[in-house]
């Protein structure tokens, strides 16, 4: 399984490899604080967006994350981002997350079409037998889109993780297996 930095088109989205020359645009479309507030990241200006971009790149140099910055699928505007992390060759398991999408294409098929293109990638290009998907147990907006394309909730991991204001975190985990992906990727085609 060896993860390199890919365009993933669809009709609706586009993925295109982070690079740290997306700051200035993931700050625009990301500048309001309410993406935030259920992060563990704190981004409150461009130099908060560059630390968090320079995080994920640092990732994909270790092998440990695939970042991308979502975009319109004319590729022209830049609507957010998301990533392949905590990625285990060799367990061919990768998690799907870090992904926010600013608010005028919230609730569209933008981030459908996004988990779409990213699934496909995993388990019909990379051979993933497992993708993880995860969210902070108040974002119940969040675990309602996961629950929405098909993955299972595989439980809650209490005080999992201390985000960058302090607030200690419960986690919900999802996950999607290779013997699911078939019904899935069918769920999401016809959701698009």
């Amino acid at each position: 399984m060896k993860l390199e930095p890919v365009v993933l088109q669809g009709r609706h989205v586009r993925l295109v490899p982070m690079t740290l020359d997306h700051v200035p645009a993931l700050w625009e479309a990301g500048s309001d604080p309410e993406l935030w507030r259920l992060t563990t990241s704190q981004v409150h200006g461009e130099d908060d967006v560059r630390r968090y971009v320079q995080a994920a790149l640092d990732g994909q140099a270790r092998g440990t994350a695939l970042p991308f910055v979502t975009m319109d699928a004319a590729g022209e505007r830049v609507i957010g981002s998301t990533r392949f992390g905590s990625i285990e060759a060799a367990h061919r398991r990768v998690e799907i997350g870090w992904t926010w999408i600013a608010v005028p294409w919230q609730r569209s098929a933008v981030n459908t079409e996004a988990k779409y293109l990213m699934l496909r990638h995993a388990f019909e290009t990379l051979g993933c037998i497992r993708v993880e998907l995860k969210t902070d147990v108040l974002n119940e907006r969040s675990r309602r889109a996961i629950l929405r394309i098909g993955a299972r909730e595989e439980g809650i991991l209490r005080k999992h993780a201390i985000t960058e204001a302090g607030r200690i975190r419960d986690t919900v985990y999802f996950g999607i297996v290779d013997d699911d992906w078939p019904s899935v990727k069918a769920r999401l085609e016809s959701m698009l």
